[in-house]
């Protein structure tokens, strides 16, 4: 791949795919039962990889294109298209996977890939029957109808039509009627989109908690948490660690909000207010793009020459889409193209210092993918979702030595308000998961019971908000406005848990920052390989499972922040 912007792959042909994997399928039934088909049984898994490396940079290609352009009517139906096959897709694999786990063939998998290989195909085979394909359709369906209905929000605010990526903007502006305008503008779209957005999520609910049954799961929790890989840890983890942050962190998170509301001069904080933590305002990066891309290569090369070089190579074969625009889907993502053996970055810039941060972090997944990405195993190049969040979340702390490249004087006050924010992030974080896993044990829930649901949990994990004249915020609704748990769900509590973690790296670049640095780095290259809680153990962090996981960061935390 010389140029990402020019880059394409073909459908693959499912009929011709079909041929391949029964061609796989037929030498792997040829086998012995034994140890003596190691050699041809490596070849065959071998071929099968290299297949699957093509089609998941397909699957992945559209879903980039389809994301950069959600009003592309070609990449629309190529995204339609992806999703009403990708179950087809999901069988074939499983078929395969359900070979590799027989007795005699899966002792020579660990021995030559690592058990974790093994653990994730076993959640995969466990998750998926074709009495659930259409199902998955009618799921992706979903999942479409509500990107695209978020992509389609358009406002007119202070002379300048925006999205909701482009709003937010204006929630961090100096001007408190601004913030206060701003978000009413956008919480109005999602009050009069109200009942679409019940509708969808509705329809999600009931028919998650229909495939988790036809595959004689209790719930969809439990058929969620296969999904998601979770191979080292239960519900009864994610509890206690909940509790964890609720002991540790909401008292912290607390104390930050009683004194930002004294050093702004606002009793009571409002919602609106939140997003500034000193009265002059958040900074924000300096220079155009063009200067913060060269700011970013002299901050990697100075990192890592390993970092350095990455960088460029994405620069060079333009592998990444970083700046807001109409009809662009919101949020950032990292993905990857197997078959070139290299990722992909996208993010929406809308000028504030939220750029950088999340510039930051999806280069952290992209440089974690990239050093593991020639490991002999499609499953081993990236880790499951918790363990992927380390590397990014990490990476914005080891870039803070280097803040003053894009933020100048205010470097230190952006490193101030970026530990704030993520210790704040920790309580909604847990939230949003307790909330989903309310919702899925009660599928019959009302709209307003769910509602209700996300107000109560508002009470435990966020007991100072304050949302004044936002009637669709203080009636419950803010839970709508996360993306994750429409499309991607259960996948939120990742993000804590690796947070739990980076925080414990940035307490170790703070004592040794060269030191914190080769154990970042040698915890990219060893990607999928290990399950999160041996990952964590790799790198000597302390699993978020563990009591008192979070004290010694709330302890610095509190010291670094003068509280």
């Amino acid at each position: 791949m010389d140029d990402f912007s020019q880059f394409s792959l073909e459908e693959p042909d499912l009929t011709d795919l079909k041929k391949q994997y029964a061609e796989i399928a037929q030498g792997l039934e040829s086998l012995p039962n034994d140890a003596s088909s190691g050699e041809r049984l490596l070849s065959l898994v071998k071929q099968w990889d290299d297949l699957r490396r093509v089609v998941d940079s397909w699957r992945n290609l559209v879903d980039i294109r389809f994301n950069q352009d959600t009003k592309n009517a070609a990449y629309k139906a190529a995204m339609d298209r992806r999703d009403e096959i990708d179950p087809k897709l999901t069988d074939l694999d499983v078929q395969i996977k359900k070979l590799l786990l027989v007795d005699g063939r899966k002792q020579t998998i660990i021995d030559h890939f690592g058990a974790q290989a093994v653990a994730l195909w076993q959640c995969q085979v466990r998750s998926f029957d074709p009495a659930i394909e259409a199902d998955l359709v009618e799921e992706a369906r979903l999942v479409s109808r509500y990107n695209e209905l978020l992509a389609s929000a358009s406002f007119e605010f202070q002379g300048k039509t925006t999205n909701l990526s482009g709003i937010v903007e204006f929630a961090e502006d100096a001007d408190r009627n601004v913030r206060h305008d701003s978000l009413a503008t956008m919480w109005t779209w999602f009050e009069q989109n109200g009942e679409a957005l019940d509708q969808i999520y509705d329809q999600m609910v009931k028919l998650r908690d229909s495939m988790a049954k036809k595959l004689n799961f209790p719930n969809y929790i439990e058929l969620a948490y296969q999904l998601m890989s979770r191979v080292d840890y239960n519900q009864n983890d994610v509890d206690n660690y909940r509790q964890e942050v609720r002991d540790n962190i909401v008292p912290l998170c607390t104390e930050i909000r009683r004194r930002q509301s004294e050093l702004l001069g606002l009793d009571p904080l409002m919602y609106w207010d939140e997003a500034i933590h000193d009265p002059q305002g958040n900074p924000r990066p300096e220079g155009t793009y063009e200067h913060q891309i060269e700011q970013a290569q002299a901050m990697f090369d100075g990192m890592d020459e390993k970092l350095g070089q990455f960088f460029q190579l994405l620069r060079d074969k333009n592998l990444m889409d970083l700046l807001n625009r109409p009809g662009k889907a919101g949020g950032g993502f990292c993905t990857s193209m197997l078959s070139e053996y290299l990722p992909f970055i996208f993010a929406n810039f809308n000028g504030t210092m939220g750029d950088v941060e999340v510039f930051t972090h999806e280069m952290g997944h992209a440089y974690q993918c990239y050093a593991s990405i020639n490991l002999p195993l499609a499953d081993n190049v990236w880790p499951t979702y918790e363990s992927c969040e380390i590397h990014s979340m990490s990476l914005e702390y080891l870039c803070w030595p280097h803040m003053e490249k894009f933020f100048g004087d205010d470097a230190e006050r952006f490193r101030r308000t970026h530990l704030t924010d993520r210790l704040l992030f920790l309580p909604y974080g847990v939230a949003v998961d307790h909330f989903q896993h309310l919702v899925y044990e009660k599928p019959d829930m009302t709209p307003e019971q769910r509602n209700r649901a996300w107000l109560d949990l508002e009470k435990i994990y966020l007991p100072h908000m304050q949302y004044g004249d936002l009637p669709r915020l203080s009636s419950g609704g803010r839970w709508q406005r996360q993306r994750h748990i429409y499309m991607s769900p259960f996948y939120y509590i990742d993000y804590t848990l690796a947070q739990c973690c980076a925080l414990q790296f940035w307490v170790r670049s703070e004592q040794d920052y060269d030191q914190a640095m080769q154990d970042y780095l040698a915890l990219c290259a060893r990607g999928g390989t290990l399950p999160f809680q041996e990952l964590t153990q790799s790198a000597g962090l302390t699993s978020p499972f563990q009591p008192g996981c979070l004290a010694e960061v709330a302890t610095q935390a509190s010291k670094f922040l003068g509280l």
